[in-house]
């Protein structure tokens, strides 16, 4: 299949957009198709890399932005799953519980937002939709707006839901396992999203900085150790006012991020540089 190019993918996105398209029922543009891949919760891990994959094909072959991030995660999940067949971890079936229900966040906030249910939807995974649909913004953007959403707020609540209890250190060390498969990762999901989606990223990582230093910083370093820590605050918190805040503290500094993610092509004129060094075009 013949690569988009961003400035395709942008002009689709922008025919296709509406003001405000969470507002009023089911998105103009949700297929059923789609829908049908989101609609039940993951049954297991190769469940969800399965549905992750065919929704990543799906949006990619209809021009949605939103497709960027799961092409990271989508690969993500396919190593981890990997690496639980190889015996990597010391828990695997915590491990594998702790995959499915983190990609439950993600396919609960993109079903709702298919359907129109704005007030379902966490505000980063808003944020990160909306942005990616918008057809304004740069693929790297579209792609740590959903790493941002999904580890700065999502992980910490699947942590404490699928519990980091009996053996807290166990997990701990499981989780950090985790870390050493994304590492592995970093170079393939850059030449993933160069290939797909932009031949001049590498021109956009020196303008913006290199994007597998930001994807390390959002997923490597303070994004999952500091899910963890919110998930030990969700797990110890004995009063539900200590609960309430942790989760305002998530989302507060993951939409903290979200905007500073967005910065860079908050100028017009940068903006339009930044498009077409994405893009591959001549910037002169």
């Amino acid at each position: 299949m013949r690569r988009m190019t961003l400035a395709e993918g942008r002009k689709l996105a922008t025919a296709v957009r509406t003001p405000n398209p969470t507002l009023s029922g089911v998105r103009p543009d949700a297929s059923d198709e789609v829908l049908r891949l989101v609609e039940d919760p993951f049954r297991d891990v190769a469940d969800a890399h399965d549905r992750l994959a065919a929704l990543e094909a799906l949006l990619y072959e209809r021009g949605d932005r939103r497709a960027a991030f799961l092409t990271i995660y989508a690969r993500v999940t396919a190593e981890v799953d990997a690496g639980l067949e190889y015996g990597e971890f010391a828990d695997p079936a915590w491990v594998a519980d702790y995959l499915v229900t983190f990609a439950d966040h993600y396919r609960r906030a993109f079903y709702a937002f298919e359907c129109g249910r704005r007030g379902e939807v966490p505000a980063p995974w808003r944020l990160a939709f909306e942005t990616a649909l918008g057809g304004e913004s740069l693929v790297t953007q579209d792609i740590l707006l959903g790493i941002n959403a999904h580890v700065n707020y999502d992980l910490a609540l699947a942590l404490s839901e699928v519990g980091i209890d009996p053996n807290r250190r166990t997990k701990y060390a499981d989780h950090r396992r985790i870390n050493r498969v994304l590492h592995r990762l970093v170079d393939e999901e850059q030449d993933l999203v160069v290939e797909r989606y932009a031949d001049g990223l590498a021109d956009v990582d020196e303008s913006l900085g290199r994007l597998d230093e930001a994807l390390s910083f959002f997923t490597l370093r303070e994004g999952r150790r500091n899910a963890w820590r919110g998930a030990v605050a969700l797990t110890d918190g004995r009063y539900d006012p200590v609960k309430r805040l942790v989760r305002w503290y998530l989302e507060s500094v993951t939409m903290g991020a979200g905007r500073f993610i967005l910065v860079p092509t908050e100028n017009a004129t940068l903006r339009d540089r930044l498009e077409r060094l994405e893009d591959g075009g001549d910037d002169q």
